[in-house]
């Protein structure tokens, strides 16, 4: 196992190499921060002070070579919204969109492996046909809509939940049910799916033979085994939930590196956006090596070589 992680770690490296390359070369592309932070009748000498400032009078290549240098020492630069460095700015943003997607990824778990069971222990009945539908319409439905939906319905029209902020439990309920439909949505049928096939096996049919009782057939017998392809959708939607907070946390003013993002691309702050990218992509790599970790402990049997 440790061979396997540090094998995945170093392949990782390549793309995050990668990543910074297209980031800094897309960042660039939305014009000069001067046109945003100086006034429309700023002098030359300004803007150039300005360029100097923050090493954007130098070629690209050589700014791309002192980015590199700086990430190596983990300094991204200077933030030119914030005026403190920008991986503080994102170290500080990050801990609420991940404490959004800790709340969010149990609920979606729980409720999918309790949906997808039972639905797939009665398959065509009602319970399996109401769930199908469900889960439809949540793997459908985009999450924009459903957040300002929410707002209008929930905070505007019958005033039971703020509409935006973290200062209270209620602020998060409408965030946090948000993010949970499009993967409660997907796993629900993936859940289905692989119990489908488990119950159908031979080890099943032994216990029911035995007289097991139908829950501990379901819930112990079969979950486990169907667990390893719910573990991999499971963890690309936790992923997603790192990466699609960027549109719940615009919606309801959540201070997160989701909306950091967003602000400092309009704002072409290409300092914050680059750190705020790499961190995010850090976060994605551990999600994945811990998916790897959950399949040797799911099921004994793989053997990483």
């Amino acid at each position: 196992m440790g061979r396997f992680i540090l094998r995945r770690s170093l392949q990782s490296v390549f793309s995050l190499l990668a990543l910074v390359v297209f980031v800094f070369v897309l960042a660039r592309l939305a014009g000069s921060p001067a046109d945003l932070f100086l006034p429309p009748d700023a002098t030359d000498e300004a803007r150039q002070q300005f360029d100097i400032r923050y090493g954007f009078d130098d070629p690209i290549a050589v700014q791309f070579l002192h980015f590199v240098g700086g990430l190596l020492r983990l300094d991204f630069g200077e933030s030119i919204q914030f005026g403190r460095p920008a991986l503080d700015v994102v170290l500080e943003a990050f801990p609420t969109t991940l404490a959004l997607a800790a709340i969010t990824m149990p609920i979606v778990v729980a409720v999918s492996l309790v949906a997808g069971s039972l639905a797939a222990a009665r398959p065509g009945r009602l319970f399996d046909r109401l769930a199908a539908i469900m889960s439809l319409v949540g793997a459908s439905t985009p999450n924009f809509w459903v957040a300002i939906v929410g707002v209008i319905v929930f905070a505007v029209t019958l005033r039971i939940l703020p509409t935006s902020g973290t200062g209270s439990a209620a602020h998060w309920v409408l965030p946090v049910a948000v993010l949970c439909l499009r993967p409660v949505g997907v796993l629900v049928q993936v859940v289905r799916t692989s119990m489908l096939a488990a119950l159908s096996s031979a080890y099943v049919k032994t216990a029911r033979a035995r007289g097991v009782s139908p829950r501990a057939i379901v819930f112990v017998h079969a979950l486990r085994n169907a667990m390893l392809p719910v573990i991999s959708v499971a963890t690309d939607q936790a992923a997603g939930l790192v990466n699609g907070a960027v549109i719940v946390e615009t919606v309801f003013g959540f201070p997160g590196v989701g909306k950091l993002m967003i602000d400092s691309v309009l704002l072409r702050d290409f300092a914050v956006i680059q750190a705020a990218v790499l961190v995010t992509a850090l976060a994605v790599f551990l999600i994945n090596i811990i998916a790897d970790i959950a399949y040797a402990l799911v099921d004994p049997r793989i053997r990483y070589s």
